[in-house]
């Protein structure tokens, strides 16, 4: 049963409703435990695409987590004035934390923080990704967690070997999902979604949303990828970011597809916060 309390604030950005050190101190216990969840999203003119799906996801995980109620007018109360004034993109991270719950009892009746950070960011296509394959499943794949260190370090250990990133690999070699982003890869003009262990991605389903071809999910081994004419990466802080190539298997990067996505996507209509 969820708790009906509205999760409660703290920020390290901009003017502090509280007390500064009762923040950092906050964020000093979230590193100790690292029991919490978040969503990212970019912020232009005050507008984000997939707002809602972005509250729904955090609702939702609140729920899993600490079975308790978020209050996401809260939650856009905080990414505002976080953004007032700002007339540059900027990607806003909202993660849901209780600094209190201790460690050796974490079924302890929650009282989750919402914290709103906010980083630079570019609406400029990027270059094409590099990644290499790595067997690895994150823990509840469905949850947008902050346990994050088996994906980075990962992607550092695929760095310091000359790729740009890394995608995770199931039982059978089955492709699940980017270190922090979805993978979706193009057969003629149809969009093909692996179907393994990953995280719902926003921004794949606003693409899944927006594309006027034909598409299909099922699951996509290692083996197959060189029958693909095209991959690419999502999320919510880049869009749609091409792969250059997984492993010794290449792709185009320039495919008409994953030009027509762009212009879907960027067609999508944001949601003023």
């Amino acid at each position: 049963m969820l708790e009906s309390r509205c999760a409660a604030e703290i920020t390290v950005d901009g003017v502090l409703p509280g007390d500064r050190l009762a923040a950092m101190t906050a964020l000093e216990r979230l590193a100790m435990t690292n029991y919490g969840h978040f969503t990212t999203m970019l912020v232009e003119d005050g507008r984000v695409r997939g707002l809602g799906l972005h509250l729904e996801r955090l609702a939702n995980d609140c729920a899993t987590l600490f079975a308790t109620q978020l209050c996401t007018d809260l939650v856009r109360q905080r990414i505002r004035a976080e953004v007032a004034g700002s007339r540059s993109p900027v990607t806003v991270r909202v993660t849901v934390t209780d600094p209190d719950l201790p460690l050796p009892r974490p079924s302890r009746a929650a009282s989750p923080q919402v914290l709103v950070t906010t980083r630079p960011a570019t609406t400029q296509p990027l270059p094409p990704l590099a990644v290499r394959s790595v067997p690895y499943t994150r823990d509840v794949p469905t949850v947008k967690h902050t346990g994050l260190f088996g994906p980075l370090y990962e992607r550092r250990r695929a760095q310091l070997d000359g790729y740009d990133d890394v995608v995770f690999t199931g039982a059978d070699d089955v492709v699940n999902e980017g270190a922090t982003w979805n993978i979706g890869f193009i057969d003629g003009d149809t969009l093909i979604w692996p179907t393994g262990d990953a995280l719902p991605g926003i921004t794949a389903r606003l693409l899944a949303g927006a594309y006027d071809g034909p598409q299909r999910t099922e699951p996509i081994r290692l083996s197959q990828l060189p029958d693909m004419a095209a991959a690419f990466a999502t999320n919510a802080a880049s869009g749609l970011r091409p792969l250059a190539g997984v492993d010794a298997t290449t792709f185009a990067t320039d495919h008409p597809v994953l030009r027509r996505l762009r212009g879907q996507y960027r067609a999508i209509e944001p949601d003023t916060i």
